[in-house]
């Protein structure tokens, strides 16, 4: 199937638009193919010949979207980066096929993964990852022995951290000659960072690197492009960090490496490029679809925030074959500001009341006792999900039955924020954290993603998506307090008069606002300790489990450096250009 055919939702007098998402990548288990049909190239046409105007300060993006995918020609032909990357792929192919050392695997491995065309060669990585796990490692190289232990732990397989014993003392500490070191030490921080809980050999590594590369990070390395990586690592480490804007950051440094592989830097070129033209025809597909929306509601209150959605949702999976899931995802996301600006900022209590009742009772005839602005919301979202029926196969509607599920148990919960609210109620530290984690809405997001994956994800791993509180919990629990952290910075209070998780820690505990902050840094790290120990627990669903990897993820890349980049979108104008708008030289 070349494309996938997404019918935008008609509301009233709004005209229903039939957009052709085309796939660029063929993903499939052997031989895949980069070429696309015709009828896919041609199905641009409705998206890419009428800029698109939106009500929000991203005109400017959409625009430079629309002009870039409209003359979509870098500097090659788009067929000419077809049939070259199809090339380079099979050449790809080849080296796993070949490569039969540890070492070799393991550099050939990271680049794929750290390039992002680790999706194109997923069979490929598992059994290269599989033989290395297996295989006898013997190394004195503090880089390898770094690297193989985040490789493997990223993918789920149990590696024991006595593996850094070799390069400690006889009083258990790190001896200091792997500080001349600073590959490793680097190498050392990133891979300790994939701790699970108990492991304290692993924080002494991390605070260990992380004092001796504070100390390199603002010196003069011959190599450059190593201290850029450690800046960056410091700020956020690799296996935390959002690896497609990483890639066009590692693309130049990796150039420079000794040993780089020219035709793996060369496909990660191409398919960075062809990939952001079905991204930004994605954009301006979902942008047109919330005009449409946003005019017919007619709801001035609403933030709008269409192109930071569909970012959220390019942040959890990118690849092309997730195209159906990812507007699908977004339009979730879409409805949920929706709700949750009307429970927030404009309806009354009783208003809210009505609007809970009415999304339990889920049914057209619910509308009738909404105050006249919610009808149409109302209307919009039932026509919505059942438009996500139309598009889902097989499993396809037992996962949206458990999203609607999940859509109404967020309405009671942000019912309860809005009782708070009116009720002068100051909870505790410890309820407005049992309550702001569900508000956060990544109990929903997680059911959200997996919507549209048909057979890329397994009964299983949904039933542990679905049902999973532990790595589900701790992703709430990050988004939140990230959240909250980066809010109270702006001065920004949690709903009315209720206390943030920020205030009610410091109410609490008679603390200042910088000891709530450190407290609730380390709750965070505690958190990403049981994410990273879902990963080996569950390896047999690791699609799963990375899928809730990824949303947390997206709580790093919005609310990191203590900042609010989805409601003040001003911090990701550079990166959505780069995202979204600028090639990458070929």
């Amino acid at each position: 199937m070349s494309s996938h055919c997404l019918r935008f939702l008609s509301h009233g007098q709004v005209q229903t638009t039939a957009v052709a998402v085309p796939y660029v990548l063929r993903v499939r288990p052997s031989r895949a193919s980069f070429r696309r049909s015709r009828t896919a190239l041609r199905g641009r046409a409705s998206i890419v010949d009428t800029p698109v105007g939106i009500p929000s300060g991203d005109d400017e993006i959409i625009a430079a979207a629309g002009k870039e995918a409209s003359g979509f020609e870098p500097s090659r032909s788009e067929g000419w980066m077809v049939e070259r990357a199809e090339k380079l792929k099979d050449d790809v192919r080849t080296l796993f096929e070949t490569c039969d050392s540890t070492d070799g695997r393991m550099q050939l491995v990271d680049a794929v993964q750290h390039l992002r065309i680790d999706h194109l060669f997923k069979e490929e990585i598992e059994y290269s990852l599989s033989q290395i796990n297996a295989s006898e490692f013997i190394s004195s190289s503090l880089h390898d022995v770094a690297l193989r232990f985040r490789l493997l732990r990223q993918h789920g397989f149990r590696v024991s951290p006595d593996v850094f014993n070799k390069f400690k003392g006889d009083d258990g500490r790190f001896i200091s000659g792997i500080t001349d070191d600073p590959r490793g030490l680097l190498s050392l921080y990133n891979a300790a960072h994939c701790l699970a809980h108990d492991e304290p050999e692993l924080e002494e590594a991390i605070s260990f690197a992380t004092q001796h590369l504070s100390s390199l990070s603002s010196g003069t390395d011959p190599n450059p492009h190593l201290i850029e990586q450690i800046n960056r690592a410091l700020d956020v480490p690799l296996p935390r960090t959002y690896k497609r804007m990483e890639t066009l950051c590692y693309m130049p440094e990796y150039g420079q490496e000794e040993g780089h592989i020219p035709i793996v830097l060369e496909l990660a070129k191409l398919d960075f490029n062809l990939l952001q033209h079905v991204h930004l025809l994605e954009l301006k597909a979902i942008s047109e679809w919330w005009k449409d929306l946003y005019g017919y509601m007619g709801l001035s209150y609403i933030r709008d925030r269409v192109v930071e959605s569909y970012v959220w949702s390019y942040v959890v999976f990118y690849e092309e074959d997730s195209a159906l899931a990812r507007m699908i995802f977004t339009k979730i996301i879409a409805f949920i500001i929706l709700m949750d600006d009307t429970y927030d900022s404009y309806a009354t209590i009783q208003e809210c009341r009505k609007l809970n009742e009415a999304i339990q009772r889920w049914d057209e005839s619910a509308t009738a006792f909404l105050p006249e602005y919610m009808k149409k919301f109302y209307s919009a979202l039932l026509k919505t999900f059942k438009e996500f029926e139309i598009h889902v196969e097989g499993d396809g509607q037992y996962r949206i039955d458990h999203t609607k599920k999940a859509f109404q148990k967020l309405s009671a919960y942000y019912l309860q924020e809005a009782e708070w609210s009116y009720q002068n109620y100051n909870p505790s530290f410890e309820e407005q954290v049992a309550l702001s984690t569900i508000t956060s809405t990544v109990p929903l997001l997680c059911v959200s993603t997996t919507v549209g994956r048909g057979d890329a994800l397994t009964k299983e791993a949904f039933e542990w998506v679905a049902n999973d509180i532990g790595a589900k919990t701790a992703c709430a629990k990050i988004t939140r307090f990230m959240n909250d952290i980066a809010a109270f910075k702006r001065g920004r209070k949690n709903r009315g008069d209720v206390a943030s998780t920020v205030e009610c820690y410091m109410n609490e505990n008679k603390v200042t606002s910088e000891g709530a902050i450190t407290k609730i840094d380390s709750m965070i790290e505690d958190e990403w300790r049981t994410i990273n120990q879902a990963l080996c627990e569950h390896r047999e669903l690791l699609p799963a489990v990375q899928q809730v990897l990824n949303l947390t993820i997206c709580a790093t890349f919005f609310y990191g450096k203590r900042k609010d980049a989805y409601t003040f979108s001003t911090h990701l104008q550079e990166t959505i250009e780069s995202l979204f708008v600028r090639p990458v030289p070929i």
